[in-house]
């Protein structure tokens, strides 16, 4: 048996705010429009990946949900016009990232990350 998904589940009852970060920020897709649940989706798959911490590193809470992307600049900028409230970074870690962390509008502490060049 090989995991070929894993699928990060957020319980909230705005779904049309997380499009517009999910979607407008993160440009992530809508796979799926239920009513009672959206899906989103990148165009690129990723292997399946769990993680599993006491600390956020660097003195940070654990966000809830870790986001790579290949346009920081670019994610940073969309969320700061959307009025999402940026609580820590941008910076660049110790390990090698480059990150920030923002509250999505359901309240969720998403690390958004870039590997640093």
């Amino acid at each position: 048996m090989a995991v070929q998904r894993v699928v990060a589940n957020i319980a909230a009852d705005r779904l049309a705010d997380a499009e517009a970060f999910y979607g407008g920020v993160l440009d992530m897709q809508m796979i799926l429009d239920l009513v009672w649940i959206v899906t989103f989706a990148a165009e690129e798959a990723a292997a399946p990946q769990l993680s599993v911490t006491r600390a956020g590193g660097s003195g940070t809470s654990v966000p809830d949900l870790s986001i790579e992307v290949d346009n920081f600049d670019e994610v940073h900028r969309r969320a700061v016009a959307g009025g999402f409230a940026i609580e820590y970074g941008p910076v660049v870690e110790p390990w090698g990232v480059r990150r920030l962390y923002v509250r999505d509008p359901l309240g969720r502490l998403v690390n958004i990350l870039a590997h640093a060049a």
